[in-house]
Parts: C-alpha cells; sequence; structure tokens
C-alpha cells in the first residue's frame, strides 16, 4: 500500500513538473495561479507530499484541467471503463416512446458524446439547435429514420449512417413499423 501511494505521488510530481515547465511558469507563479503555497507544490513536485483532492483540484484548475487529465496520462493508464446495460444512471430518457442510454462515461469531457436511442413506431425525437459546431452522427441498426436537419431531410434503412448539423433544430423519427435503435454520436467544437 506504501508502496503504491508513493508511486501515485511520483507520478503526480513528474506530471505537475511537466506541466509547470512546458507553460514556463516558476513555482511561485503556478502557487499565485492555483492558490497553493510554493512549498506545498516544492513538496509535491519532489514526491515528498501527497497532496489532498481540494489541492490536486486547485492545481490541475491552474492548467486549466479536471483531475483526471492531471493524474491520468493516457500512455500509462491501463484502466478499462465500463458502462453496464443495466445501469439506470445512464438513462438519459426512458418512456414509452424514447429511450435514449448513454453510453460514454458520464464523467467524460463532453466535446465527444455516444449514445443508444430507441424510438417506438412513429415516434420522434424533435431537438433544438446545439452550440454552433455540433454535429451528429447517426447510425441506424434496426428499422427505418427519417433525420431531419434545417431543410434538409434523409431516409436512413439498417446499417445506414447520416452525418448532419446539429446546430441548427433537427429531429430522428420512426417512419417504420418496428422499433428504431438507433447509435449516436454527438460532436462539439
Amino acid at each position: 500500500m506504501a508502496d503504491e501511494a508513493q508511486t501515485e505521488a511520483g507520478s503526480l510530481s513528474s506530471r505537475v513538473i511537466e506541466l509547470r515547465k512546458g507553460r514556463g511558469l516558476t513555482l511561485e507563479q503556478l502557487a499565485a495561479a492555483s492558490g497553493v503555497s510554493r512549498s506545498m507544490l516544492s513538496q509535491i513536485e519532489r514526491g515528498k507530499a501527497n497532496p489532498t483532492l481540494a489541492v490536486t483540484l486547485r492545481i490541475a484548475q491552474a492548467f486549466d484541467m479536471n483531475i483526471g487529465d492531471l493524474v491520468d496520462q493516457p500512455w500509462t493508464a491501463s484502466r478499462i471503463e465500463v458502462v453496464r446495460g443495466n445501469d439506470a444512471s445512464q438513462l438519459f430518457r426512458d418512456d414509452r416512446d424514447c429511450r435514449i442510454r448513454t453510453l460514454s462515461p458520464l464523467h467524460m469531457e463532453k466535446n465527444v458524446e455516444f449514445y443508444e436511442i430507441r424510438l417506438a413506431p412513429g415516434a420522434r425525437l424533435k431537438s433544438a439547435a446545439h452550440f454552433e459546431g455540433t454535429r451528429e452522427l447517426l447510425t441506424v441498426t434496426q428499422g427505418q429514420a427519417r433525420v431531419i436537419a434545417g431543410e434538409n431531410r434523409c431516409e436512413l434503412n439498417p446499417g445506414d449512417s447520416a452525418h448532419y448539423h446539429a446546430d441548427l433544430e433537427h429531429t430522428i423519427e420512426n417512419d417504420g413499423e418496428e422499433e428504431l435503435v438507433s447509435f449516436l454520436v454527438v460532436t462539439y467544437q
């Protein structure tokens, strides 16, 4: 257990040093930006202190990051995050016409979202315009869909995909006789 804490402290220390030097900051400048004392930052960088969550958060915010980005380095992370099919917390909407299940972990940065969408026959999912630059990619796996984005429209069958602007009013309709099952990827710029 002590070895694990030491490894985590060492990983954080090298990450803070890398980010601070990469941005050309002195310890004093990072202390001013984060509200964490210079001496505490020095101890963290030398691996002599294991900071509290609150201190780690303030350091992450000083680098315009979240804690996950500060602590987790993509090339060293070995975790696999699983979103279970029966996890009710992942349901964005669930009624007789429409079921929207979030497939991406809820804590992820929100520049990409991934959903499973199920629409009953005759049902529709109408959305107001999202932020400028937002795009959606809808892939149908079962049933038939009609996608309307602004003045544009298309019909989709199983295996078809449509990529469209979602920064204007848009609608996904089930115009078939069976349940529509589809996957939606939303990207924000």
